[in-house]
């Protein structure tokens, strides 16, 4: 990389290729103000870099950033992001303790309780920094962070209640990811249950939780931190208080994200309650067409997960103007089962993606997932292409590479209503580049670049990203990389040795 500085604080980048409007400009430039926004974006003008010298480059008041043999590209948008759970990577792969009667998503709490329960404050920002650093490792320039990790270890908030979320968003800051705080509504454990001692650290009552939002509502503004609202589930919170999250949520213009339908015991919970399964009920109840009042911006409501949803329900969420943000390396790690990806985008329905568990962190792998997985129970290819012929036979093509690749960056902020995730003037310059020359990718050109990436690409082979016109990662490293492993190494080490086991809660 060459820079050429200059006197202002405007930057204009320089790569080889660069992806925008959904095709690739050749020797392309975008310009970005002092705002970190995207100013122009197209061909290369004159001068090019090595034949402006330094008083033509100062008159032109800008830094050129030349980055030949790369690709540059919108950032990656990771919708729905639970950080304190990468502690709990690689804790719960086997049969082994409490997961050998049943092993599926209910057998898996425990561990996840159990590292929730040995967290202090500085821990959670150590933990928060680990996870978001993989983000912008693998190219994501946005986070929206759901999170229900809210008192202390004994169940008594904090003196300040948002401790916790206040250090997850010193840890974003921090690694220089943008950051949507999904601030999480956890009242119950659920319809006719008790209080479980694992979730006393995230349940508050409703008018706790709204003060709280309030709270972060009136601290200063930062431009890489945002906010959303987040009822857990229908589980989670009585349908009355829903009414008021949700009705709180639309007089602030605040977008509304919620898990849905993630497993057929959740929606069998909801019909002994209610009558009717989540997204029925949810319709019903206007809380999906209730935030039509924001469809004048993005946002709106984000169904998590909704992977056992019919198709009836596919069509209301779509009627609504919803976003599916998709989990599925959770999904899978978990058997929660698969997303209906194809029903989904012929009705219409946006879907994003989130990396949700941590289980692994890598928004391709996720987009491709959604392909993949339908391969499996179709044993048919290119199922979300669409394109084809009368027979129904898929036509090869970048089709349903582009799709996916704007689940993973458009949709995504749109669910989190933020201007970015597409290069375009006016919006923010959240983007990073990748090597043209990795391994994973050697030998694409134009014509085949997108779907090679979208299904082949190597997370090595990320070296930049920029989040607002600020590098965060240059060249594939991190200015706080060792710092933040080291820490992360002493926290995992402090968390479970004094656990009998991966899959044993003490």
């Amino acid at each position: 990389m060459t820079e050429t500085k200059a006197s202002a604080s405007k930057t204009l980048y320089r790569p080889t290729l660069l992806y925008a409007g959904g095709d690739w400009i050749r020797d392309g430039e975008i310009l970005v103000d002092e705002a970190g926004q995207i100013e122009r974006i197209g061909p290369r003008t004159s001068p090019v870099p090595g034949q402006a010298s330094g008083a033509e480059a100062g008159s032109m008041l800008v830094t050129i950033v030349d980055w030949p043999g790369k690709a540059l590209l919108p950032g990656f948008v990771n919708a729905h992001s639970h950080a304190f759970q990468r502690l709990i990577r690689g804790r719960s792969e086997s049969r082994g303790g409490r997961a050998a009667k049943t092993c599926d998503f209910w057998s898996w709490r425990p561990t996840m309780y159990y590292a929730a329960s040995r967290l202090d404050p500085q821990q959670v920002f150590d933990v928060a920094r680990m996870a978001f650093l993989e983000m912008v490792l693998s190219g994501t320039t946005t986070v929206g962070e759901f999170h229900y990790l809210h008192n202390a270890p004994d169940g008594r908030p904090y003196d300040d209640p948002n401790r916790l979320a206040r250090q997850v968003i010193a840890a974003a800051q921090s690694v220089g990811i943008r950051i949507n705080l999904l601030r999480t509504a956890y009242l119950r454990s659920g319809f006719e249950l008790p209080a479980d001692p694992g979730q006393r650290r995230f349940i508050e009552t409703c008018p706790e939780f709204l003060r709280s939002m309030q709270a972060l509502l009136e601290t200063p503004a930062s431009a890489q931190v945002h906010l959303g609202v987040a009822p857990h589930s229908l589980r989670a919170v009585p349908l009355r208080d829903l009414h008021h999250i949700a009705d709180w949520a639309r007089t602030h213009q605040l977008p509304l994200h919620m898990h849905v339908s993630e497993q057929v015991a959740e929606n069998a919970a909801c019909v002994r309650e209610y009558g009717v399964t989540p997204v029925t009920l949810l319709a019903r109840e206007g809380i999906l067409t209730g935030q039509a009042s924001l469809s004048h911006q993005p946002g709106g409501f984000t169904a998590v997960h909704a992977v056992h949803v019919t198709q009836r329900e596919i069509r209301l969420l779509a009627e609504a103007g919803a976003t599916v943000c998709a989990c599925p390396t959770t999904e899978r790690n978990l058997g929660d089962g698969v997303v209906q990806a194809n029903a989904m985008l012929s009705a219409g329905l946006r879907i994003a993606l989130g990396s949700d568990s941590q289980a692994q962190i890598d928004p391709l792998e996720d987009a491709r997932e959604l392909e993949y997985h339908l391969r499996l129970l179709q044993q048919r290819r290119a199922i979300l292409d669409p394109s084809g012929d009368s027979s129904g036979v898929s036509v090869s093509g970048p089709s349903s590479a582009a799709r996916l690749f704007q689940a993973a960056t458009a949709n995504g902020a749109r669910s989190l209503a933020l201007p970015c995730g597409e290069l375009q003037p006016g919006r923010l310059a959240d983007f990073f580049t990748v090597d043209l020359e990795d391994s994973s990718i050697a030998g694409g050109s134009e014509a085949d670049l997108l779907p090679l990436l979208v299904f082949a690409l190597n997370r090595s082979a990320v070296r930049d990203v920029v989040v607002q016109g600020r590098t965060v990662l240059r060249q594939g490293r991190h200015a706080a990389h060792d710092e933040i492993v080291q820490r992360y190494r002493q926290l995992h080490t402090a968390v479970w040795s004094g656990a009998a086991g991966p899959e044993t809660r003490p």
